[in-house]
């Protein structure tokens, strides 16, 4: 039985907003879908292209990420 890769990623908007995903394509899967839902946005925001993911992708979510100090 083969175990199911999670990838993570950061992305950057047309905001210039960072954020962070994980889903279950490898990098050149995520190029081409970004290639695809650039075709039909004319601007590019995070929670766009990520709710665009979850329809191809069950694994995919946004993730928040918080300092910890300790």
């Amino acid at each position: 039985m083969t175990e199911k890769k999670i990838y993570y990623y950061r992305i950057y908007d047309d905001n210039e907003q960072k954020s962070y995903f994980k889903c279950s394509y490898n990098k050149i899967e995520i190029r081409k879908l970004l290639k695809e839902f650039e075709q039909t946005h004319e601007k590019y925001f995070n929670n766009d292209f990520v709710k665009y993911l979850q329809e191809k992708d069950t694994e995919a979510e946004l993730i928040e990420l918080h300092n910890l100090y300790y």
